[in-house]
Formats: structure tokens, sequence, C-alpha cells
């Protein structure tokens, strides 16, 4: 029997799933989780067979709440399952551990043989993502990072100064620190960086910076 963990601050998705699994013979759900605090509570005790994530959650990224899952307990196996699919997100879900990265999109016997696949340890993405990441590491470097650094172009230098730090692994409080401003103000900064990078996430913003060439402080 495969257990299940939902993460998702969509109480219709989870119920969606939750009726999909349950009534699947080799599946169930036995926690469900609406918040990054509420999953790392939880998983704190319970050792699923697969933790399915979204990215977007009211409190705290499904990335870094996979990372600190992952930090915790390495056995974790976590499957990005969301509507993103950008590039950056993509590599930084799986940086940060998750086994693969799935659109929400997809119908009931795929989600049933993913979730199989997972929880076996395999690697699983949508068709669409397993295409972006063939072309993505088809095209040349330097390519790459010409196309990243005219995105960077709409920047002002104190948004660069903050994507720099965001490259470096830096948090929140860190990046006031080091500019001398407040912590609401580095969000702010954060959220304009996210709007003009047209990413979904801080990680996805740091490996922008990071293919355009900004060095790693």
């Amino acid at each position: 029997m495969i257990s299940i963990c939902i993460v998702d601050d969509h109480q219709i998705f989870r119920d969606g799933l939750k009726l999909l699994f349950d009534n699947t013979a080799d599946m169930q759900v036995i926690a469900e989780a609406q918040s990054g605090e509420d999953a790392l509570e939880k998983l704190a005790e319970l050792k699923p067979d697969l933790i399915l994530m979204d990215i977007q959650l009211p409190d705290k990224n499904g990335i870094d709440v996979t990372r600190e899952l992952k930090e915790r307990n390495p056995a974790h196996k976590v499957l990005m399952l969301t509507m993103f699919e950008d590039d950056q997100s993509v590599f930084a879900a799986m940086r940060a551990g998750a086994l693969g990265y799935v659109l929400k999109g997809i119908n009931h016997e795929e989600m049933v043989q993913t979730v199989r696949i997972a929880a076996a340890g395999g690697a699983v993405f949508s068709p669409q993502i397993a295409e972006r990441i063939l072309q993505w590491f088809s095209q040349a470097g330097n390519q790459q990072s010409e196309a990243t650094a005219v995105e960077l172009s709409v920047l002002t230098q104190r948004e660069r100064d903050v994507l720099e730090l965001l490259a470096a692994g830096c948090d929140n409080n860190t990046i006031a620190d080091r500019l001398t401003v407040t912590e609401k103000t580095v969000r702010n900064y954060v959220s304009q960086l996210l709007k003009k990078l047209e990413v979904s996430d801080r990680y996805a913003a740091a490996e922008k910076a990071r293919r355009a060439g900004m060095n790693e402080l």
C-alpha cells in the first residue's frame, strides 16, 4: 500500500486527489496539509511513501518546504505537483531534492501511474517539462547566459544587489543586514524581482542570476 501526504492549500483539489487515491487499490492518503508549516509539523512524525507538494503555499514556498523536509529526513520522497512550468522553478525544485515535477493538468490514469513511479523512487516529469529540460540542456551555455543577462538588464542597481545576495543563498534577514534596510523593504524588492523576471519564487530568480554569470558571495 502506497501511503501519501498531499500538501496543497486548495481543499477542493486535495479532496479530488484523496478520492482518487483512496479508490485505488494500492494507495491511501494518510495526511493532508494546507500550508508549509502544517506540512512540516505533520511530517515530523509521519513518513509517507510519497509527498505531493504544491509550490505556491500561503505561508512558505513549496520548494522551501521540500528542502527543509529533505534536510530533516533525506528518505522523504517529494513530487512537485503545480501549475508553474518555468525552467527556473523546475531546476530549483530538483536542487531542493524533489523526485520529479508534474503539472496539475494530468488525467487520473496518469496521476496514479506517476505516484507509483515516484513512490518507487523513480524520477517523473510531465511531458511538457521533460521537453523543456531537454531543450535547456541542448542549448549552448553562452546563449543561455546572454539571454538571461538581457532579462536582468531591466533591474535597478538595488534590485541587482538583492538578487546577487539571493544567488548567494542569503535569507531576507541577512540581506536586510548587509544592505542596511528593513526586512519589509527586502520583501518588497524580492516581490518586484519575481515580477520583472517572470518567475515564481526566489530560487528561480537566483538561478537566473547564476546563469547570467552573477558571482555567488
